[in-house]
């Protein structure tokens, strides 16, 4: 990112979101941003992220300016290159645990027995394959933020972002995630 700003406007008020933001992340890196709620982090990872575009500065993503994408253009760039975990796991309660990674791979042009291999391979390495057919009611925190993860890693991304995904746990399974994250990074 660079020179980055967000500006939000109503007829009000002008809240200034990130301003002059400079920020390079290369591959390989495993990057934590903190900060004081209201400071930006949310902004910085829905432009990262690719959900919202900047007010003003340059984006290059894999050495493409993607800063004035529009949104079909951020979409399919989005959909090919960035995984997602949330705080709140954002898991279907109506899907199974296989059900709801393979969601994840239903916007990729992938034929049903790829995504079911992927799937089964993404459950395996979080340790949830025995929870395949379990509804998120039926499972621990712990256990629905592994099918979160497994559901942003089921896409093969190239860039994985994490929004405190750790908020919504004790601090023993919060350290269990974090571990989790870790060995992910340098597999």
């Amino acid at each position: 990112l660079h020179n980055m700003y967000k500006i939000y406007s109503t007829d009000e008020v002008e809240t200034v979101a990130l301003n002059g933001v400079n920020l390079e992340i290369e591959q390989g890196d495993f990057v934590a941003i903190m900060g004081p709620s209201g400071c930006g982090k949310s902004t910085l990872l829905n432009i990262v992220g690719m959900l919202d575009n900047p007010s003003d500065g340059d984006y290059f993503f894999f050495d493409e300016n993607i800063a004035k994408y529009n949104e079909s253009q951020r979409s399919e760039l989005r959909k090919q290159n960035i995984g997602f975990i949330f705080q709140s796991f954002n898991l279907i309660e109506e899907l199974s645990v296989a059900e709801n990674i393979e969601l994840a791979l239903l916007y990729h042009d992938m034929p049903s027995a790829e995504r079911k291999k992927r799937v089964a391979k993404v459950m395996d390495r979080m340790g949830i394959a025995h929870r395949a057919n379990h509804m998120p009611g039926q499972l621990s925190g712990g256990q629905q933020q592994r099918v979160a993860i497994a559901r942003a890693l089921a896409g093969e991304p190239r860039l994985l972002l994490a929004d405190e995904p750790t908020g919504n746990l004790d601090s023993a399974m919060a350290g269990q995630v974090m571990e989790l994250l870790e060995q992910i990074h340098s597999a």
